[in-house]
């Protein structure tokens, strides 16, 4: 799994740089770190976030969000390292993407 790099929100803006999916890949958490995903295929897709965190001893669900076809574009977050740190590494979440054609992803952090 590849970790898309942090970019940045400052106060004097941020123009987004924005990868084609990938099957699967890592984001660092955090509370100020999102997930950008745009679709510009004719069908919809979804991003499903793999939470590590449990509640009385059972798992707690996978995150997963719907991103609407042809325009789709959705902000998710926050992703916080209390639902989603990989017991692994402590810091960074698993992502996975139903459909990776026509679909970009930019891993923002304000």
């Amino acid at each position: 799994m590849a970790l898309l790099a942090q970019q940045v929100i400052s106060r004097a803006g941020t123009t987004p740089t924005y990868s084609a999916a990938a099957a699967s890949t890592t984001v660092v958490t955090g509370d100020r770190s999102f997930l950008h995903v745009k679709n510009t295929n004719g069908s919809s897709m979804t991003v499903t976030i793999t939470t590590t965190a449990q509640v009385d001893g059972q798992a707690a669900a996978d995150l997963v969000v719907t991103v609407p076809a042809t325009t789709g574009d959705k902000m998710i977050g926050p992703l916080s390292a209390r639902l989603f740190a990989s017991t692994a590494d402590g810091f960074s979440a698993a992502i996975t993407y139903s459909s990776t054609t026509s679909v970009t992803v930019a891993n923002l952090v304000i």
